[in-house]
């Protein structure tokens, strides 16, 4: 008999911990709703602990999709954290309470300078406290897969004993491989079923040697119940488990691993785009099951199978995962079924009718511009409707611009706006976007600089919208800023007052 495997998604949560990957309220609960539609058990919306706006963006998730989905923050073993973590996600029908503390010799000697019954004891307490607010509570052994086995059983056996109701087991930093990463969780899985057979079993696993994926699948083999993962396998230094990936191969493997989740396959593409698109991190073209390339064939000879059997050279097919073969082209005489119904088929909700009316302004004004809308551009169109932030609106705003680009003095001119106040100013540069930066940087009076900038078309087409991604640093920190347009200098100039407009609210917060 297959088993389901539990599937809590961290994208939220370690996957925002991407440096210029910091996502604002409104950004959180779209990803939020969007996990929802994907049907992921359980959400990691955040660290409440660590600031007032995470925990305010995770009761938010809470209140917003909590009726449906799992909701869970992390706590360190202390009580501030957990009653933080309590106060952020009690309002959501099945909370649960995440506990981490470290169990290998360099954590306890270097992290907590205490001794091993000492640490031991920490996570007992935290449990047996976390319990009289909530019947639910995982508790995660930081760095498991370099722990010393015994060691990390005792300590299982005395959370589990205290309340425990789930047992995480994390590769926290990557150092695991598939033979012994799966021979840990078997011997953990026999044990913990003999001491409670209700406790469910789960890992998160690390991509630091590129094997996150394959220690997931290896522990869902020997028993693991439930699986730790982030949308396209964002999360700190090389990333976590990717969703997609292992939800996929347990579906076309289904028979060697005898095992599925509750995903639902066809919004997996969307759920990618839409992180990427809000975080500013491409997805490389190569990635496995959401890559641009992962269906595509260049090969004469691949080509020739395709044509004669898709199963030739296809494990599964693009509508699998979300990549419809039929796409509606919407012009400004589509009207409004058209575009509502493009809309809904990306899986947005139209029931606020005059949110929607604002948005098929939007979409007019882009027809205008662009001629034909694409899925891509509907995309797109959408999730920034959806996700502005009033406070950043409100912030500086671009109101004009002049560039005048040749290979002598290539020239920027800019109007800002902030509130009621307008300013203008004028630079040269190395070129038409240096000199645009320039002029900006003197009218807001940030000294940042630019660490990355990045340009791309979203759909087909001369009139195809532009994105522009850029990251910029201040006083050490990097912050992100994206924006799209089918000007592309309009949208540098965008994307560059966005990430201004971080600098500025953190600021504010601070």
């Amino acid at each position: 008999m297959n088993r389901k495997i539990i599937v809590l998604d961290t994208t939220l949560r370690d996957g925002e911990q991407v440096p210029g990957a910091k996502l604002n309220m409104q950004q959180k609960v779209e990803i939020a709703q969007q996990l929802k539609r994907l049907h992921v058990d359980i959400i990691e919306a955040g660290f409440p602990a660590s600031s007032a706006g995470d925990f305010q963006a995770v009761q938010e998730i809470a209140r917003s999709v909590g009726d449906s989905v799992t909701i869970t923050a992390l706590a360190r073993a202390v009580k501030n954290d957990i009653d933080a973590v309590y106060e952020s996600i009690k309002l959501a029908q099945n909370p649960l309470i995440h506990i981490v503390l470290g169990t290998s010799n360099i954590h306890v000697e270097k992290k907590f300078n205490r001794s091993k019954e000492a640490v031991m004891q920490m996570g007992v307490d935290a449990v047996k406290y976390a319990k009289t607010l909530l019947p639910n509570v995982q508790y995660s052994t930081e760095d498991a897969s370099r722990s010393d086995f015994e060691y990390l059983w005792k300590t299982i056996e005395a959370v589990v004993k205290a309340g425990a109701t789930m047992i995480n087991v994390p590769d926290t930093v990557g150092f695991a491989v598939p033979e012994q990463f799966g021979d840990l969780i078997r011997r953990l899985n026999e044990r913990l079923k003999n001491l409670n057979e209700n406790v469910v079993l789960s890992v998160h696993c690390h991509n630091d040697l590129g094997l996150a994926t394959a220690n997931t699948l290896s522990a869902i083999k020997n028993g693991a119940e439930k699986i730790e993962c982030t949308i396209n396998g964002l999360g700190e230094r090389a990333g976590n488990t990717s969703l997609e990936e292992v939800v996929m191969a347990l579906k076309v493997r289904e028979s060697f691993y005898n095992s599925y989740t509750d995903i639902q396959t066809k919004e997996l593409l969307r759920t990618s785009r839409l992180v990427s698109h809000l975080t500013g991190l491409d997805v490389q073209v190569n990635k496995a099951i959401t890559g641009e390339n992962a269906f595509a064939h260049s090969s004469g000879i691949h080509q020739d199978g395709l044509l004669k059997d898709k199963q030739v050279y296809e494990i599964m097919s693009p509508e699998d995962v979300g990549a419809e073969s039929m796409e509606l082209i919407l012009t400004a005489r589509s009207g409004r079924h058209a575009f509502k119904n493009a809309v809904e088929k990306m899986g947005f909700a139209t029931t606020d009718a005059a949110d929607f009316e604002q948005l098929f302004g939007k979409f007019l004004a882009l027809a205008d511009a662009k001629k034909e809308v694409y899925d891509h551009d509907v995309f797109y169109l959408v999730t920034s409707h959806r996700t502005l932030n009033e406070s950043e609106k409100h912030l500086y705003e671009l109101e004009s611009f002049q560039v005048v680009s040749n290979d002598l003095h290539p020239t920027a001119t800019v109007q800002l706006k902030k509130g009621s106040e307008t300013m203008t100013g004028s630079a040269v540069g190395d070129g038409p976007i240096d000199a645009l930066y320039s002029v900006i940087k003197s009218l807001v009076g940030l000294e940042v600089q630019l660490k990355d900038y990045k340009i791309n078309s979203l759909s087909r087409g001369k009139e195809a919208i532009g994105r522009v991604n850029i990251r910029i640093e201040y006083e050490g920190k990097t912050y992100s800023g994206r924006a799209m347009d089918t000007d592309i200098i309009k949208a540098s100039a965008n994307a560059f007052l966005n990430g201004i407009n971080a600098v500025l609210l953190e600021l504010v917060k601070a």
